[in-house]
Formats: structure tokens, sequence, C-alpha cells
């Protein structure tokens, strides 16, 4: 343990912090950062975001040498005063899939998702915990889960902001292995439709529109005018291009009019935001069918049915596929 550093400042603390921590010396940047945050509590011009950034770097520090209940105090002190800190979030929850507490783990990622859906690594989580609570639950494994906070849209856009320009002055908090420092990009999928993957958050006037814009294209499936649903989809996806449903509803709409690649990109964009959509993995496993591919629909099919085992719709459709091999 390094001896206490007198008269520096709670920034300069925390720098030499950093540093331990990418050497590796994860004890002595536990040290440091707990200096730093003494120092900075002590300080009358406080930010409450610089505190929580503290404790999110302690937190990784702590996860580092596998101190998981010191990772989880922190992690919540962290989002006490940084609420909605990514960082914090999957800490926490690597934290909570080191203890095998998948479900807020689950609630953890898909949070952090919420915030900037390309996170690679919330995306990863979120997809062993979906395997690990199918297995330990069984299909109704969703129904036990804690509830999902919704992120306010004034944070969305604030966090997302961040991530995708110039972070604050002394925001950027250690990376650790199981969590990437910065949001990274998901693995691309084989068919991209071409709308960029960083997507600005939409304002709540363009997320009623889109809502209502959504709801017309829904009222013309209905009646069997897919074509004119297509038109009604892709208007509100112009003002809320993150919202998962419209894409497989629109998905569903390309199938119907055998506009099969379209739907597969659809389906596509839906998992890259949702990596577990039960739908977007349907409806392309139909396409994939359709065009042929049986070897995307059969691993379409099974990842499927790994979420849920007992879909009887996609357990019907694996056996008509694998008849025809």
């Amino acid at each position: 343990m390094p001896p206490k550093q007198k008269n520096k400042s709670w920034s300069a603390l925390k720098q030499a912090g950093n540093e331990s921590f990418k050497t590796g010396q994860y004890g002595d940047a536990t040290n440091l950062y707990s200096q730093a945050i003494k120092e900075l509590e002590k300080n009358s011009k406080k930010n409450p975001e610089d505190l929580g950034i503290l404790y999110s770097n302690r937190a990784a520090s702590y996860l580092k040498d596998g101190n998981c209940a010191e990772c989880l105090k922190d992690c919540n002190m962290s989002l006490e005063f940084f609420p909605y800190n990514v960082k914090s979030l999957l800490r926490r929850a690597a934290a909570y899939e080191a203890v095998e507490r998948y479900r807020q783990a689950y609630v953890d990622y898909k949070t952090a998702l919420q915030i900037d859906c390309n996170i690679a690594a919330a995306h990863d989580g979120t997809n062993r915990m979906t395997k690990a609570l199918t297995e330990a639950d069984g299909p109704s494994w969703r129904e036990k889960l804690p509830p999902i906070p919704t992120v306010p849209l004034s944070v969305r856009e604030k966090l997302s902001q961040q991530a995708a320009g110039k972070p604050a002055p002394g925001k950027p908090a250690p990376a650790t292995p199981a969590q990437p420092n910065p949001p990274a990009q998901p693995n691309p999928t084989p068919q991209q439709n071409g709308i960029k993957k960083t997507k600005p958050a939409s304002s709540d006037k363009d997320m009623k529109k889109g809502q209502a814009l959504k709801d017309e294209g829904n009222a013309l499936v209905k009646k069997g005018e897919h074509k004119k649903a297509i038109e009604k989809y892709s208007q509100s996806l112009k003002l809320n291009p993150t919202e998962v449903t419209t894409f497989t509803n629109r998905a569903l709409c390309y199938l119907s009019v055998q506009r099969y690649q379209d739907a597969i990109r659809d389906c596509d964009e839906a998992l890259t935001i949702d990596s577990s959509n039960v739908k977007a993995l349907y409806r392309r496993a139909q396409a994939h069918k359709e065009l042929k591919d049986t070897s995307g629909c059969v691993t379409d099919l099974n990842t499927l049915l790994k979420v849920e085992p007992k879909n009887t719709a996609a357990m019907k459709l694996l056996q008509e596929v694998q008849k025809k091999k």
C-alpha cells in the first residue's frame, strides 16, 4: 500500500489512482481513490458527479481484485451521486453476475442499453443472463425480474451526447476487462440497413409523433394493408429510430409483401437494440427460410429457443426446415 499522499488535491489523487490501475496495482488504486473521496468530501464546492466517478473508479478496482461485495457498495454509492452512470451500471452488473445474482445483473445490463443501445458488453451480458435465467427459472423467467427502471429522456440525451462526443473533464474512469470503459460497437450483423448505429435520442415531441405513426401502421396491418403500413413505420422510425417494435412490425410487413432482404435488415436492427428479441429472431428465421438460407434459419430458431424453450411456433418451423435438409 502506498504511503498516504499529503497535500494532494482530490483530482491529483484520482489521477494517481488511475495510473496505479493502468499498471495493475489495484490495491494501491483503491487506496488512492479512497484518499481522493475523503478530500473531495471535505470540499465545499464538490460536484456530486465527481464523487460518483470516484466511487465508480474504486468499484472497478474492487472488481479487478474480486471483491464483489465492496464493488457493489461503491456502485450503489456512485449511482446515488451520479444516477444512470453507465460505467457504474456495468460494473455493478458484472459484480452481480459474479455472485450469481442474475436477475439484478440483467436489470442493470438492460438499463445501460436504454442509455446507449450500442454497448457490446451490455448486449453480451444480457445474452448471458437470459440464458442463465432461462435455465434457472424456465420460460416464465421474465415474470420474476425486479422492475427495470425507465431512464428519463433528458438523462438519455445528456449521456448519449457525452458518449458520442467529448466527455466532460474528469469523466473517464479506468477500464476493466470485465466491462470495457468506452461504449463499444456491437459485433456487426451479416446485413445492415444503413442506419447509423449511434442514434441520437429523440425528443419527447418526436417520440409522441413517432408513436402515433406507429399506431397508424398497426391499424393498417390489421386491415391487411401492409404496403401502407410500411410507409407509416418508416416515418415513425425517422422520428424514433430506437423503437425495437417498430422494426419488428415493419419486418412483418416486409415478409407479407415478400421483401425478405428488407425484413432481415429490420430484424438485424431490432436485434442490435435488443439481442434477445423473440419476434426479430423468428421473423428473420422466416425470411431466411424464404430465401432458401436453411443454415441462417436454423441458427436464428436455435437462438430463439434458448430464450424461449417452449416457443411452439419456433419448434414447428425448425422441424419443418430440418425435414427439408
